[in-house]
């Protein structure tokens, strides 16, 4: 282990997560690359769990948040009215809204996505007057309680019998759960039955929007259009902390105060928010993201094809895909891997399954190509290929001796 980590290892809590999995010091970003103390360089397939779809300090957004900073502007506003937080709701209306005939109230909830969750299903049940929300196995919405009530496991859950819920709440893409991809019929049918019995349907845009499917928000493409959108992440476009809720006007019936927050006003991260939707002026950016994501596709394909022994299955959309690995803990081993090698990916699905494909909308093809690469090479490695091997032969012995003992 790196020297360098001693001082967390002392004085952090044991709750720490992702520094287990990239154990290194990291010191500088820029793009789609990070420099550790030590001057290894990497490429990240990461983007910081979604909150950097655009990259790491992003020149134009760095640029408006300086400017912003020295000139004495407001950084910390409640909820009271900046002219921060006014040039991002004209310019969010203009670019996001208005074209897709969209006709949502923005709330700012406080600046993470679970706020973004919690007043989602605060504001269903108080819309309905109903409690139960629906949610679905391997979903993940958040740590707080109201949000982790919400949040797929593995254990069964008593059914709901014949109550209507009061919302159902669903990813059209698991981000933690490890990149399960929701049908558009699926959705659509989903849709016409909340309509028919008058039931909030909430989607879970916080890691699967801001374009990482493609289009700004990830259901574009099944023509829905969900009563509630939660945003987060990647909302800020600079990893600041930020979250939105998207309402539709009869349904926004909050009293004044009845959901707050002490920094549910960002300034700073309304100012590179504004900025970032500049990416979104025209259709050019999302069809960039498309390409990308054919690349993507067509390369984990190849790979599959090239290596059976992983037992592997193509997951996920747009510049969020992976491969689902079907032997017990090789994910988590190839991504091990790929770190050593230069590359920053993460697992996900219910067992860590998943190796989990995330680098930055804006990553340039030769950094993708290169990251891709540094992934195969990492599945080709000699210690990957031997545990791939040695698991094989494991699994063959356990299978012969239940069909001994079953004789």
């Amino acid at each position: 282990m790196n020297n360098s980590l001693t001082v967390f290892n002392k004085l952090e809590s044991e709750v720490r997560s992702y520094c287990r999995s990239f154990p290194t010091v990291f010191t500088w970003a820029k793009g789609s690359k990070l420099e550790d103390i030590n001057g290894n360089e990497y490429i990240d397939f990461f983007s910081g769990a979604g909150a950097l779809n655009y990259g790491h300090n992003h020149p134009k957004m760095k640029n408006k948040l300086v400017e912003y900073i020295a000139s004495d502007n407001i950084v910390h506003g409640l909820d009271m009215a900046t002219q921060a937080k006014k040039d991002f709701l004209l310019k969010f209306r203009e670019v996001i809204l208005t074209p897709r005939k969209m006709n949502y109230k923005i709330m700012f909830p406080g600046p993470t996505g679970t706020n973004a969750v919690e007043s989602a299903l605060k504001l269903a049940r108080k819309v309905t007057g109903r409690d139960t929300i629906i949610s679905f196995t391997n979903a993940f919405h958040g740590m707080t309680l109201g949000a982790l009530s919400v949040t797929g496991n593995k254990s069964k859950r008593q059914g709901s019998g014949s109550s209507i819920p009061a919302a159902i709440i669903l990813e059209t893409v698991q981000g933690e759960g490890g990149l399960n991809t929701a049908s558009f019929d699926w959705l659509q049918q989903l849709e016409t039955l909340c309509r028919e019995k008058n039931i909030v349907l909430i989607v879970d845009d916080i890691q699967a929007g801001c374009g990482r499917t493609g289009s700004f928000f990830s259901f574009e493409a099944a023509g829905i259009k969900p009563d509630i959108i939660c945003l987060s992440k990647s909302i800020s476009g600079y990893g600041l902390p930020m979250a939105i809720n998207l309402i539709k006007p009869e349904l926004d019936i909050w009293s004044p105060g009845e959901h707050n927050g002490t920094f549910r006003g960002n300034n700073p991260a309304f100012v590179t928010a504004t900025e970032a939707l500049n990416f979104w002026k025209d259709k050019n950016f999302s069809r960039q993201i498309q390409y990308k994501a054919k690349t993507i596709a067509d390369f984990l394909k190849d790979l599959l094809e090239e290596h059976p022994e992983l037992q592997g299955e193509l997951r996920g959309r747009g510049l969020m895909q992976g491969i689902a690995c079907g032997i017990d803990c090789l994910a988590k081993q190839i991504c091990s891997a790929a770190f050593e090698h230069g590359l920053i990916v993460e697992t996900s699905g219910a067992k860590d399954e998943v190796i989990k494909l995330m680098p930055a909308l804006t990553i340039d093809k030769t950094t993708l190509l290169e990251g891709l690469e540094i992934m195969k090479e990492s599945i080709e490695d000699h210690k990957i290929q031997s545990f791939i091997a040695k698991s094989s032969k494991e699994n063959k012995l356990d299978a012969k001796r239940l069909l001994t003992c079953s004789s």
